[in-house]
């Protein structure tokens, strides 16, 4: 279908006229280290679910939401077309679920993170061969089930980041209102347009509780602790999650219907954007506390937030940012080492602390993956619109 929203119109002559770096981008040879190293280490729920998402607008961009024929997804899959990593997670995630339990991977401590596993899900119902084979959509159907009507929920109806406490986390907004509006885009009728509303309303309700005046947002607030500083990582979580949705209603059929929703979705991810670059180091990277000048380099938020950057910039036809995000490929580029592993990442469990020497973050690989994604999704666009 054509797009229904004001930020995808033909680019302007200063887009067209913009020509991205070459050798801005990974070589191939990169890349797969990158992505083999994942595929090695992802291990806990919401690690399978960003890896799912990153192979899929790495390998198989078609299938992605940022397609402008995302919905339906082609139905009749083969050779190189089918999203074989993909379909391995949600396989394998499926398999292993108890059957009486409602998320997909139960006793998480998370009552978000398994949802993020979701879209997967999703993908491999609407692919699967076995038309009779019904255990993807009970799967699917159980996790939205489980988020609606038995989740824990903030006074507001903000459904609670934690299963065993209401508590708001930031990274809340890629885990589950991607899920929520990619299973009411696929639905259709009055249910799917009630799930886009929701997976927004979520979205609203996240926003209202967590950003700040300077447009970042706070990690973590109710519950049994809070993390009331602007981690780069909650911030990128939540614009790259935002981001997801936006393009989810924009491809949607009823796209139509939800312009103010989009435009309020463009909106608040511009202002996380910009209040992040403005503390953008010198050598492109952003602070694992963002506006906390004695914080340390993190690397894997820079590589995510750069990924978002990109995707905005042809989502707006707007390129004001480009430079910034240019700066902070360089520096990814420059801090994956020979055996594709991102260096100087924060620790994702402690939230504070770099990465002991050694170790490896799951989500840092994903994101130098969804990075790439963007960036040649960026560049293509404007080979294109130069040949235009």
């Amino acid at each position: 279908m054509a797009p229904l929203f004001p930020g995808f119109v033909a680019l302007s002559a200063s887009l067209s006229a913009l020509v991205p770096s070459l050798e801005q981008g990974f070589n191939a040879s990169s890349i797969a280290k990158v992505r083999t190293n994942l595929l090695d280490i992802a291990s806990a729920s919401w690690e399978l679910g960003t890896a799912a998402q990153a192979l899929t607008e790495l390998s198989w961009p078609a299938l992605s939401v940022f397609n402008t024929s995302a919905f339906p997804p082609s139905s009749r899959l083969s050779g190189s077309a089918i999203p074989t990593d993909v379909l391995n997670i949600a396989n394998k995630t499926v398999s292993a679920k108890p059957a009486d339990s409602l998320p997909l991977i139960p006793n998480q401590g998370s009552a978000a993170d398994p949802a993020s596993i979701g879209v997967a899900v999703l993908l491999a119902n609407w692919t699967r061969t076995d038309t009779r084979n019904s255990a993807f959509a009970d799967a699917a159907s159980g996790q939205l089930e489980y988020l609606l009507d038995h989740a824990p929920r903030s006074p507001t109806g903000a459904i609670s980041h934690r299963a065993n406490e209401v508590q708001l986390w930031a990274d809340f907004v890629y885990m589950v209102p991607p899920f929520i509006a990619y299973y009411g885009a696929l639905e259709g009728g009055v249910g799917g347009r009630t799930l886009l509303q929701t997976a927004y309303d979520q979205i609203r309700l996240y926003r209202d509780a967590l950003k700040d005046e300077s447009g970042l947002w706070r990690h973590i607030t109710l519950g049994s602790f809070q993390d009331n500083t602007h981690w780069a990582t909650g911030n990128a979580w939540a614009a790259a999650g935002m981001l997801r949705v936006l393009s989810t209603l924009n491809h949607s059929s009823v796209a139509r219907q939800f312009t103010s929703h989009q435009a309020n979705l463009t909106e608040w991810i511009d202002e996380i954007l910009d209040a992040s670059w403005a503390h953008q180091t010198s050598t492109g990277a952003l602070l694992n506390v963002i506006d906390n000048s004695t914080s340390f380099v993190d690397t894997a938020s820079t590589a995510l937030l750069a990924s978002v950057t990109y995707r905005m910039a042809v989502f707006k036809n707007e390129t004001s940012r480009i430079p910034v995000a240019d700066r902070a490929f360089g520096l990814i580029r420059r801090s994956v080492d020979t055996n594709g592993w991102l260096q100087n990442v924060v620790n994702p469990i402690t939230f504070h602390d770099p990465l002991p020497a050694g170790e490896h973050s799951p989500e840092g690989q994903a994101f130098v993956l969804l990075l790439q994604a963007s960036w040649r999704a960026f560049s293509d666009y404007i080979k294109r619109t130069r040949r235009t």
